[in-house]
């Protein structure tokens, strides 16, 4: 009798210190889970935040200019601006037009920049060129069908490496015109400040 009572309490103490070990167990392993849950949160957010377009814009003589980054990877990445004519039936100019215009006829679309970023590469835009006859104006001029356009240039970030830090500007040109009222009057070099490292590239 005595030794089944003895072989029962070691049962039970055995049952006791069980109960207790995976208990311990679960909590350290859902505290661990926790840190690496939140550990991913963290890695996560700071990667969206990075890789989230930065975007801003301005409306000024007949057009509404969106400029946003795109793909900005380490040190390079590009400017994408939309050309938005705030009438219907109001045309861009090509980027290939003089920098006076045709017979001082109109102005080209231009994107540039200065400072902490330098152009990677020939800027592309997403519309054909048009060549039309303009009142007063005996030769072709180069323009864009009405409505918005979307210039992309190449960038990347300044100093050894890509890592400069500091401040760059994107310098917005370009003049909207009809066919049959005329034109706006052109904006040269309107600039846009940057924030620039070689991590990121974002607007104040």
């Amino acid at each position: 009798m005595a030794r089944t009572t003895t072989s029962t309490r070691t049962r039970t103490s055995a049952r006791t210190r069980a109960a207790f070990a995976p208990r311990g167990g679960r909590l350290a392993g859902a505290a661990l889970a926790l840190f690496v849950t939140a550990g991913l949160t963290s890695c996560s957010a700071a990667k969206a935040e990075q890789s989230a377009p930065a975007v801003t814009r301005f409306t000024q003589n007949g057009v509404t200019v969106t400029l946003a980054v795109a793909g900005w990877k380490d040190d390079k990445g590009s400017l994408k601006a939309t050309f938005t004519p705030t009438e219907v039936g109001y045309h861009l100019y090509s980027t290939d037009l003089p920098a006076d215009g045709v017979e001082g006829v109109g102005r080209p679309t231009s994107v540039t920049v200065a400072g902490g970023l330098s152009a990677d590469g020939p800027a592309s835009v997403d519309a054909e060129v048009l060549r039309i006859n303009l009142p007063g104006v005996e030769s072709k001029v180069p323009v864009y069908p009405d409505g918005p356009v979307t210039l992309t240039l190449p960038v990347r970030a300044e100093g050894e490496g890509g890592a400069s830090a500091g401040t760059a500007k994107a310098l917005i040109s370009y003049a909207s015109c009809n066919a049959e009222e005329g034109c706006n009057i052109p904006v040269l070099d309107r600039p846009v400040i940057l924030n620039v490292t070689g991590k990121t590239l974002t607007f104040p």
